[in-house]
């Protein structure tokens, strides 16, 4: 049998969105709408004839709002089975009517928990039952009803009924398979909440017992790190917008995995800068970074950092990309695989999407304004596990910083350690970095041995090392690292302490004149 005429329609949404023009074509279309509660209100105020669901159970929403689906007459309306002949005599009986369209999603469960302030009872009340119900009963019988369960299918559902009456075998059963991801999703978000908690008093725990979230999956990636790799992009559900998963493409050729991660680096490190920052990313590595009073002038200091590392990079801004700032990435010898920014000015887009050679590839992602750090942990997959822990963003408390030499460190040169305090926190360790004028002028990542790095970040530096600030993200386990700084320039150093020679680091500071910070806090990234 094929699936009949849509003719009545069950309406009970949180979200508002796109629901009255919904509701307008399908009363266009001949199809009669029941509703609930506020969706009730908000369609009968939009001028549309609705008939309230108690009206037609005959029995009244109590418990405010708690209990008003949960009806026979509303279960058996949406799970008849229109070709079994028992089924239709029962509704008949029972002055039944059957809803051939749902439309149905839950209380913003998710969105009250990740509020900080939000209370147990507040949580608790969010918790939706009529509407999985609902959602649950349309989904097992999608042979004979539509389910609508986000306002993005409403557009093909509403053509589909305007054209033919009623939808397509396929349609529906792809609308039933996202109806079942929404509400294990849902249910999902609910027990990682209460496994969340401390059973003394409700409060959050930092890791609980159990941890899960299922994924969305977004596009499916030319290949991974490597042509031979197959790979995929997935959206997290509950991430808060904006973010780079979600970020607005204006311009260019389809992203890469290895795009993505680079752009995540890219900005992760310029949100972290207060003043107008740009980010040079290589191998998710910063060649070049920089802070300026103006977007532009920081990005010449960026480039200058390594400009031989720079070509074929990803870059990231702060704040609005402008027209002068274009010009800097515009100008010849500069080749620039993607950018991400809050936003880019009608000028400098223009700029970027018709003046460089790589005009018709250069990605331009808009990401919106955010906070210098949002998410509460961070996950690494490892064989038959997950890592997870906090991010490393929190400030580090300045007042706590110690000078351990005879040298003392003037103003000028504080500025200086901070900056390169903060761009050191996001090199892969073995982490050293020299900086001068608050630009990255040499890096030496991810090296075995900390004196190594010392030797590329110098090596990198050249000419430009004398007068530079040197930080280091952990400890110097000896004090061959400070002779080669002091012997190339260096005019300070920033680091965490904590070694068993750092008597003997100490001393060769002193032996050279120079200037040296303990922080107290490390800062490894693996």
């Amino acid at each position: 049998m094929s699936c009949p005429r849509i003719e009545r329609a069950l309406v009970s949404v949180s979200d508002k969105t796109g629901l009255v023009e919904l509701a307008q074509g399908l009363v266009e279309a001949g199809v009669k709408i029941y509703s609930t509660g506020g969706t009730y209100r908000h369609l009968s105020e939009a001028g549309l004839a609705v008939e309230e669901i108690s009206a037609y159970t005959g029995f009244p929403e109590m418990m405010d709002g708690r209990l008003k689906t949960l009806h026979p007459k509303v279960a058996g309306g949406i799970l008849c089975r229109h070709d079994v002949p028992s089924d239709m005599e029962w509704l008949a009986e029972h002055g039944i009517v059957s809803f051939e369209l749902v439309v149905v999603n839950l209380y913003p469960f998710r969105e009250t928990v990740a509020r900080p302030e939000v209370t147990f009872p507040e949580a608790v009340e969010q918790i939706d039952i009529g509407g999985p119900t609902m959602v649950r009963a349309a989904a097992k019988n999608h042979a004979f009803v539509t389910l609508a369960t986000a306002p993005s299918q409403y557009g093909v559902i509403l053509e589909q009924v305007a054209g033919q009456g009623t939808t397509t075998p396929e349609l529906r059963r792809d609308l039933a398979a996202a109806a079942f991801e929404h509400t294990a999703c849902y249910d999902r978000a609910i027990a990682d909440y209460f496994a969340g908690l401390d059973g003394s008093d409700q409060e959050p725990q930092k890791f609980p017992a159990t941890r899960s979230t299922s994924y969305q999956l977004k596009t499916v990636l030319r290949y991974g790190e490597n042509p031979h790799q197959q790979a995929a992009l997935y959206a997290d559900p509950n991430a808060t917008a904006p973010n780079l998963v979600g970020a607005e493409q204006l311009h260019g050729k389809e992203l890469s995995y290895n795009n993505y991660l680079d752009l995540n680096s890219a900005w992760s490190i310029a949100r972290s800068l207060s003043d107008a920052a740009a980010v040079v990313i290589k191998h998710n590595n910063p060649c070049g970074a920089a802070s300026a009073s103006a977007l532009d002038q920081a990005a010449r200091l960026a480039f200058d950092g390594d400009p031989v590392s720079a070509f074929g990079s990803v870059v990231g801004f702060n704040q609005t990309v402008d027209g002068p700032t274009a010009e800097v990435l515009a100008e010849p010898g500069r080749f620039v695989e993607a950018i991400v920014a809050p936003d880019f000015s009608p000028q400098a887009f223009e700029i970027l999407t018709t003046k460089p050679k790589w005009k018709a590839n250069v990605r331009l992602l808009k990401l919106g304004e955010q906070n210098a750090c949002r998410e509460r942990f961070e996950t690494r997959q490892i064989d038959g596990g997950l890592l997870v822990q906090e991010p490393d963003c929190l400030a580090d408390p300045e007042g706590e910083w110690q000078t351990v030499t005879e040298a003392k460190v003037d103003d000028r040169l504080l500025a200086e350690l901070r900056f390169a305090w903060e761009i050191c926190r996001h090199v892969k360790s073995n982490a050293i970095v020299l900086c001068k004028e608050r630009s990255l002028i040499g890096a030496g990542a991810g090296q075995m041995s900390r004196v190594d790095s010392v030797e590329i970040s110098i090596r990198k530096a050249g000419d430009r090392v004398s007068g530079s600030v040197l930080a280091s993200d952990a400890f110097f386990p000896f004090d061959d690292s400070i002779h080669q700084a002091a012997a190339a320039g260096v005019a300070a150093v920033i680091q965490p302490g904590g070694s068993r020679r750092d008597d003997e680091v100490i001393a060769a500071c002193n032996q050279h004149g120079l200037p040296m910070i303990f922080t107290g806090r490390r800062h490894f990234k693996h």
